[in-house]
């Protein structure tokens, strides 16, 4: 377990910061603007999603999860927040939340056992359900990501040598992946569960990224069915150290974030990009300022953030430029002018973009 891992080389990056160039209005987003903080908890969940009234009126529903069993529902962009509890949970560290509209969202707890837990509401967190949970020691989950609400995945940690994996396709029930075409682990690799983004889903695409001995990318094309495996050149070689996040950016890009947590200014080996959805893998040129627990990413941007501060990059992930330095763990964004992020004593920041923010 982790402790919550030629030519075509120079050509493509370059091709793709050309590329970068024809968005425009993209380079405008720079800044988070904290919204809340000062909560006794350590936030690493969030999840924002478009709601619609039936009046057709857009708004955004927030969703924050962390340390002390806290969950926390904002209806109003972040403006005011409702603290929300599951029964008898006060004790877990909900390290996943994704969310769907107002009212439906999963919830991952990680730990342990059965302090490990997959919850759902559908009553905007009156009433939570328990749907998944295991009293192996060796079970421990690390991050939930979904294609639906009624299609989602969760990654733990390896149990007999391969990396367990549960699936839902009904939003209900939970059921383990066939592990047998999956690579073993290595002694000691594992999956972080920092921000609930070691995972990530598109189409029937699921990679995730490992750390310990090795910093991995595990791929499958067909939801689970088979997989390969990739080497990045992030940090590793510790059990603080490896792939920590995934983002998907503008078709085939994958990038990877990580670095070792344990010497969070360490600037060396913390990002990769990937130019094939996850095949190979590249180190930036010009890379983030150090250990970075987040990686997102919107059709114009994709930032990291972590405790040292936060940084851009406008070519998908081939060079960065730092932006901000504020502590934090985790973060989503919808579109080029909403997101939010959270960390280290209920801190909660909203994304600004650079022109909202002359603006004020």
């Amino acid at each position: 377990m982790l402790e919550f891992r030629a030519m075509r080389s120079l050509v493509l990056p370059l091709l793709l910061f050309l590329f970068s160039r024809l968005w425009a209005a993209p380079a405008e987003a720079q800044s988070w603007k904290v919204q809340t903080s000062g909560m006794d908890t350590n936030l690493r969940g969030v999840s924002a999603v478009y709601v619609h009234d039936k009046k057709g009126a857009q708004s955004v529903a927030v969703w924050a999860s962390g340390s002390n069993g806290v969950i926390l529902r904002s209806l109003d962009e972040g403006t005011t927040w409702q603290r929300l509890s599951v029964a008898g949970g006060e004790a877990l560290d909900f390290r996943g939340v994704v969310g769907f509209d107002a009212k439906t969202a999963f919830l991952m707890s990680s730990g342990e056992g059965d302090k490990s837990r997959i919850y759902k509401t559908k009553d905007g967190g009156v009433t939570w359900t328990l749907q998944y949970s295991d009293t192996r020691k060796e079970f421990f989950l690390d991050t939930i990501a979904c294609l639906s609400e009624t299609h989602c995945f969760a990654l733990g940690d390896p149990i007999g040598g391969k990396f367990f994996l549960l699936q839902t396709t009904d939003g209900e029930h939970w059921n383990a992946l066939p592990t047998e075409n999956m690579p073993s682990s290595l002694p000691g690799e594992g999956a972080f569960a920092a921000s609930n983004s070691s995972l990530l889903v598109f189409g029937e695409m699921i990679l995730f990224g490992t750390g310990g001995p090795a910093a991995r990318v595990f791929r499958s094309p067909d939801l689970g069915r088979s997989w390969t495996m990739a080497e990045t050149p992030l940090a590793h070689g510790n059990a603080s150290s490896g792939v920590f996040s995934l983002t998907r950016w503008r078709g085939t890009v994958v990038i990877a974030a990580g670095g070792d947590y344990r010497d969070t200014k360490r600037a060396s080996d913390v990002a990769a990009f990937s130019l094939d959805d996850g095949q190979t893998w590249q180190l930036s040129s010009q890379l983030p300022r150090g250990y970075r627990s987040a990686v997102v990413s919107n059709p114009a941007l994709v930032f990291a953030v972590g405790p040292d501060g936060e940084d851009s990059s406008e070519d998908g992930g081939v060079s960065w430029k730092h932006t901000d330095a504020l502590n934090l763990n985790a973060a989503t964004l919808l579109d080029n002018w909403n997101g939010w992020a959270v960390g280290p004593k209920g801190t909660i920041a909203r994304f600004v973009p650079r022109k909202a923010a002359e603006a004020r």
